[in-house]
């Protein structure tokens, strides 16, 4: 990929740099979106607000999402326009529109998208859209964290030997984790735990029926509000960030404790110096007011001249000490990971070629043979975290696997849907995938 420009090379740019050049030479970063639902919609909004990036072809099931979506943004959006196949889309991008194309397909076929922006939320679809954008070979930001912790190491090594680059997005609490990983990795300290405050109260049995008033009121659809009160979405994002830093939860679905934020690095250290971790390494989240929004790494620093330096700044006598981001912006920073992308070729998070750990479901009430799943977030199961080692002992169904599944022996409330009693839907691509991924990686453990 060339980054030069005629004065001189972009990847001598700062980024707000680069995309200010490329505002004045009229060539943006071109982004297709998949999935213009709440965080789409800000998707929209925000890539109005910046130089040099626009979105120019969208897909959502319900093509009216796109023109209310450009309608919030006012004036500055581009004008959506129905274009059917990749040709209209090439040809609507050209004469400076936005192409609403019905399907993902159209989007990442086209000529004239550099990146492409999975924000349905579908672990299937998901897998489609990235394999899709990989193989026309484009760039692929993962809003999908979901499909990431299901078959993100494969579509990562397929990225690879396409050119392009597979990113999980900035904003969300995996990739916010993982700046504070590598700023302290990059100093030579090792992460004894990172994580992330929880949002909501933690349910595990909610269901939707009982969220329907409260997700109208936060303009949410109620199965999402529920992923996040029940765990699920905790788990699903401590396990991206665990198989992307190689890292581990230290006990199934985490400890979750109600330790704030001056107290993280007295919780969540080894036994040894009285914490709640049985070894180092580990993800975990808090429950407690004030650490939500923000997101934490716990380091262990020893050298005495360090702890010295560390005290004099007020952060703590050690030897743990605590790292935070008070926020995450969610989908506002969402662009940002597609002009890396594109500009400098650049991830900001992705997954190991070996995962270190899974999202496995235990079911919500007592599920009888022949029962078809539902959808995470919804009435049969809720997400848990598990090491890979744990995951393949208990033959542990992988929650983005889960949805159309089909329970074949009675699995009673709270037991792990695993391959022994649950059969995935086949005909699904995230299942064919995931069977790929599988061999895969025994394939690299086994070199």
């Amino acid at each position: 990929m060339d980054t030069r420009t005629p004065a001189g090379r972009a990847s001598d740019d700062s980024l707000v740099d680069a995309l200010l050049r490329r505002e004045r030479e009229g060539r943006p970063v071109r982004v297709g979106l998949i999935g213009v639902g709440q965080m789409g919609t800000d998707i929209v909004v925000q890539t109005t607000q910046m130089p040099g990036i626009e979105i120019v072809a969208a897909a959502d099931a319900i093509a009216e999402r796109v023109s209310e979506a450009c309608a919030i943004a006012g004036g500055s959006a581009r004008q959506p326009t129905t274009a059917a196949n990749p040709a209209e889309v090439a040809t609507a991008i050209r004469e400076g529109r936005l192409a609403v194309a019905p399907s993902y397909e159209a989007v990442c076929a086209a000529e004239g998208v550099d990146v492409v922006i999975d924000a349905t939320g579908n672990p299937n679809v998901g897998a489609m859209v990235a394999l899709a954008t990989i193989a026309a070979g484009k760039h692929i930001v993962m809003m999908n964290v979901e499909a990431d912790i299901t078959v993100g190491s494969y579509l990562a090594a397929k990225a690879d030997e396409k050119g392009v680059v597979y990113t999980l997005a900035a904003g969300d609490e995996p990739c916010c984790t993982m700046e504070l990983i590598n700023f302290v990795r990059s100093l030579g300290y090792p992460v004894v735990a990172a994580g992330k405050g929880k949002n909501n109260p933690l349910k595990f049995d909610a269901t939707p029926d009982a969220y329907e008033e409260e997700a109208h009121r936060r303009n949410m659809n109620p199965r999402m509000l529920v992923e996040f009160v029940d765990g699920s979405k905790t788990m699903v994002e401590m396990v991206a960030v665990a198989n992307a830093a190689g890292l581990v939860p230290d006990l199934p679905g985490m400890h979750g404790p109600a330790a704030p934020r001056e107290e993280l690095h007295k919780v969540l250290c080894p036994r040894e110096d009285g914490g709640l971790l049985s070894r180092r390494g580990v993800v975990d989240f808090s429950v407690a007011r004030g650490v939500a929004p923000g997101v934490f790494v716990i380091a262990e620093m020893r050298h005495p001249r360090i702890r010295e330096r560390m005290e004099d700044l007020h952060l703590g006598e050690g030897p743990y000490y605590t790292f935070y981001r008070p926020y995450h912006l969610t989908s506002i920073e969402v662009p940002l990971s597609a002009a890396n992308a594109v500009i400098y070729g650049r991830s900001l998070m992705r997954p190991l070629p070996v995962p270190s750990a899974e999202v496995g479901a235990v079911a919500k009430r007592d599920l009888a043979a022949g029962e078809t799943l539902d959808a995470i977030g919804e009435y049969c199961y809720r997400g848990i975290a598990l090491s890979r080692a744990d995951a393949l002992s208990l033959k542990a169904l992988p929650i983005g696997l889960a949805q159309g599944a089909k329970v074949t022996r009675p699995v009673r409330k709270g037991e792990y849907l695993t391959y022994e009693n649950c059969a995935p839907d086949e005909s699904l691509m995230i299942a064919k995938v995931r069977k790929e991924q599988d061999a895969f990686v025994a394939g690299l453990e086994g070199r």
